[in-house]
């Protein structure tokens, strides 16, 4: 039996650079992506360009042995866009979020999904969302609170259709996580004093949100398709 042969998006630090490192120690065969070329084990891709997505997917596969068993969503940008821009330049930043955050996401689920069904053996979706899928963000960030409330109807529209292909869809909402990127935000937005608003009193760390991914990817049993994991301090409870 093979290993698990694992695509991971956005891999090149934060969560997604933890989940590749929790998922080889689990033995796993993983691809890594990025936006540049990194290592040798990592596929560079840029999910702004529709067309980079197909050349990702294949070669993942290609440096796979033709199969993927298991695709995390991982990949995305987190970029401020104030409403009192030119409505251009806001269209402008708005695509660009929906394209990288979902549209890619979206490309690449379709991709496994008949990629599971050619071969008549299912496979696993692991969708790294966000908190603000569930409660919204900040007033400049509507187009990564909307990608990702649309992340979490694209898993939960996966979970029901494909179920009886032995396709599974799991979904996790990190709050703030100790990476580049929301380190950027939380200065952004006053630094330490928003963990006000989390009863843990901190932060997740990636390696948390990477056992998670682990957990879904390789463990989680399969009436749990369709389950989202909320992974946020408490900072929001539903």
């Amino acid at each position: 039996m093979h290993s698990t042969n694992i695509l991971v998006t956005g891999s090149s630090r934060g969560i997604g650079a933890a989940a590749v490192e929790t998922l080889r120690t689990r033995g796993a065969h993983v691809v890594g992506h990025a936006s540049r070329a990194g290592d040798a084990a990592t596929v560079a891709a840029d999910l702004a360009d529709p067309a980079a997505v197909d050349r990702l997917w294949a070669e993942a596969r290609d440096r796979s042995g033709g199969e993927i068993d298991v695709l995390v969503n991982n990949a995305g940008v987190f970029e401020a866009s104030d409403l009192a821009r030119p409505e251009a330049e806001w269209l402008d930043d708005w695509a660009r979020t929906m394209t990288i955050n979902l549209t890619a996401a979206a490309q690449l689920s379709r991709l496994a999904v008949l990629h599971w069904q050619q071969r008549g053996r299912g496979g696993r979706l692991v969708h790294v969302a966000s908190r603000a899928g569930h409660r919204g963000d900040s007033p400049a960030h509507w187009h990564y609170a909307a990608a990702k409330g649309g992340m979490l109807a694209l898993h939960k529209t996966i979970a029901r259709g494909y179920a009886a292909d032995d396709i599974y869809s799991y979904a996790i909402t990190p709050g703030f996580t100790d990476t580049a990127m929301a380190g950027d935000y939380l200065e952004s937005r006053g630094g330490a004093g928003l963990l006000a608003d989390i009863p843990l009193g901190r932060v997740a760390t990636p390696q948390e949100i990477a056992a998670i991914v682990a957990f879904c990817a390789l463990d989680a049993p399969p009436s749990m398709t369709g389950a989202t994991l909320d992974a946020n301090g408490a900072s929001y409870v539903r």
